[in-house]
């Protein structure tokens, strides 16, 4: 626990100037076949300063919390801006200044689980794939939990304290075909302490069921055909697709480094059924998994509306970008560690829903797949993507055929867009992803199945 409040630290702030308090804490527990092989229970934390001055930024930062700790930060982040503000002789004008409070605490009322409890409620859950499924090659259950506490203040009067924590609980499963290995691994994740999330071992057994079902149909699975094709995407893929290839393009950092929605503004990027959105904390009237009220430079979060009807409308902003751009800031600026400044990023990236069912959707296929899950992948900054698919079906004559081992799907994010032609009316949501922006950070991404044409790969 920190503290909630730095008021005490106000006369240290002056011009544009900010405070950070912040710590994360990691627990991680692991199981493979049985074997403990992993129990790590940490944290760091600390304080950082940054001062604006004239278009330069200083950032300073160090471990502790009191009085000593702000003034030596303070002042060596006023030292580091004043001598980059001396070189880069930018003459910008002041940042917005407005300002934003509150105490966002999601913390649970639960009494914790201790480490030891934590190792025996994934022992539960290994015991029982162990005792059903003995023909596996091998299994791994692991927790991940992560809580990011921060307290903030800065010279235009905003103030905020809040507790973030995620929750993460996955299962991979491995089995033997024709002596190669067939893996399968599928999680559970969320916004919430472990306490609030789960409940008991027992209530995951029958998705740990369809976890092991859906890895012997990857045994029996083909590699589908090489080529452009229709493909119904599932709401992990369209996910992944919306924040790697789409969401990054857009950071306006990104933008200004040359990023090829520079130049898309104001045009049609996707199929007028198309809408994406960056949302804050809050979508379709219930909490996000990464839900951030006020960001790392005290402004308050807003949805970003990325694109609108297939066109582009917004990129996702800081305080210094929304004025090179003329826009608002989105409260988009978030920081990883104390030790980091922070940067653009996304929150919870997402595909808007459409109105058709996903069994029309297949129906409407002669010749496709759909494809379900994601296992690696890359983009960059022309949109352009390469993922690993972790498993999905043929589609024949508009019904579900032979199951799929794995695929690659790739191509150009803006040109895919414009081929959707339907949108099922479910979403689904991921608080799974770590995106590595420089710094590793939790975002969530989601989506609805979306039906596109895409370019597959096979083994």
């Amino acid at each position: 626990m920190i503290k909630t409040d730095l008021k005490e630290y106000a006369e240290l702030l002056g011009g544009y100037s900010e405070l950070r308090l912040h710590e994360n804490r990691n627990t991680n527990v692991m199981l493979m076949n049985g074997n403990l092989v992993g129990n790590e229970n940490s944290s760091s934390g600390g304080l950082s300063a940054r001062v604006y001055k004239n278009g330069a930024w200083g950032f300073a930062s160090s471990p502790g919390a009191e009085l000593d700790t702000a003034k030596k930060v303070m002042a060596a982040a006023s030292r580091n801006a004043d001598f980059l503000d001396s070189r880069l002789k930018k003459g910008l004008p002041p940042l917005p200044a407005m300002a934003a409070h509150g105490i966002y605490d999601l913390s649970t009322k639960k009494p914790r689980r201790s480490q030891k409890e934590l190792v025996d409620f994934i022992s539960e859950i290994d015991g029982y794939i162990a005792s059903k499924y003995k023909g596996l090659k091998g299994r791994r259950v692991l927790i991940k939990n992560l809580d990011m506490e921060k307290a903030f203040l800065n010279s235009y009067g905003s103030s905020f304290y809040s507790v973030t924590p995620r929750s993460v609980l996955m299962v991979f499963l491995f089995a033997e075909k024709d002596g190669a290995v067939v893996d399968h691994w599928e999680d559970v994740s969320s916004v919430g302490h472990f306490e609030d999330v789960f409940t008991e071992p027992s209530a995951l057994f029958n998705w740990v069921d369809g976890v092991y079902e859906r890895l012997m149909q990857k045994v029996s699975g083909i590699y589908p055909e090489a080529g452009h094709k229709e493909c119904i995407l599932d709401a992990s893929l369209a996910g992944i697709l919306a924040h790697e290839a789409v969401g990054h393009t857009t950071e306006a950092d990104l933008v200004l480094g040359g990023s090829v929605a520079g130049a898309l503004m104001g045009k049609p990027v996707a199929s007028s059924m198309v809408n994406l959105t960056d949302f804050a904390h809050t979508a379709f009237g219930k909490p996000c998994h990464i839900p951030i009220y006020v960001d790392d430079e005290g402004v308050e979060a807003k949805d970003a509306v990325i694109i609108k009807d297939g066109v582009l409308t917004s990129y996702m902003h800081n305080r210094e970008s929304a004025v090179h751009y003329g826009a608002a800031p989105t409260g988009n600026a978030r920081a990883s560690e104390f030790s980091d400044e922070p940067i653009i990023r996304m929150r919870n990236t997402a595909i808007l829903p459409g109105t058709d069912r996903l069994e029309d959707m297949v129906a409407s296929v002669d010749d496709g797949y759909y494809l379900a899950g994601w296992t690696n992948g890359q983009a960059d900054a022309t949109s352009e993507f390469t993922f690993g698919v972790k498993s999905g079906y043929e589609i024949k004559n508009g019904k579900f055929a032979r199951s799929l081992r794995g695929a690659t799907v790739s191509g150009v994010a803006f040109d895919l867009l414009k081929t959707v032609t339907m949108l099922s009316s479910e979403m689904n949501w991921s608080a799974l992803g770590m995106c590595g922006k420089k710094q590793s950070i939790p975002a969530a991404m989601g989506g609805p199945a979306v039906k596109c044409v895409m370019n597959i790969g096979g083994r």
